[in-house]
């Protein structure tokens, strides 16, 4: 199980000994594919990676958040609580994409629930290890920062135009 959260999650590796291995994760990240080797580097020792089973909800909606993940293998499932609450998948998540970015940002609850439709490997980012990174290498931190405020502004252009084919 994961210290940073209650779901099941099995440990792969983290620190100095596994760090050649979260870059070479990381490095497979579309939000990082543009990071130079010492960013990759850096930002590997502020993270961890985990396995997560196949059916294993990552992070539920209504729930606090506290991690963003960056999918390396497998696929996960987004769902949204509907008016009846049976949940209705609106997105998967396919290998080098991310989710729970909004978690290292704000300290409101996830927006949508997160499963494994696969046996899935994750690299995790805790807010905490991300508040750290902003102090102790604050060009990152900005660097990251600015790839998550351009994701988020890509996903609301496109929300924005799903939009509008349901407005009169």
């Amino acid at each position: 199980m994961g210290a940073a959260t209650d779901i099941p999650m099995e440990l792969i590796g983290e620190g100095e000994s596994f760090n050649d291995e979260l870059c070479s994760m990381i490095e497979r990240a579309q939000m990082f594919s543009d990071f130079g080797h010492n960013e990759t580097k850096a930002l590997a020792s502020y993270a961890r990676a985990y396995a997560v089973k196949k059916g294993n909800t990552i992070f539920k909606e209504g729930q606090k958040g506290s991690f963003m993940c960056l999918l390396v293998e497998g696929r996960v499932d987004i769902f949204k609580e509907t008016d009846t609450h049976e949940p209705k998948r609106i997105t998967a998540i396919r290998p080098g994409k991310t989710m729970g970015e909004m978690a290292l940002l704000d300290d409101l609850p996830h927006s949508a629930s997160t499963i494994a439709a696969e046996d899935s490997k994750l690299v995790l980012i805790t807010k905490h290890n991300f508040d750290r990174l902003n102090l102790e290498n604050p060009v990152l931190g900005n660097n990251i920062l600015r790839k998550i405020a351009k994701l988020m502004s890509l996903r609301l252009r496109q929300t924005t135009g799903v939009l509008l084919d349901y407005l009169d």
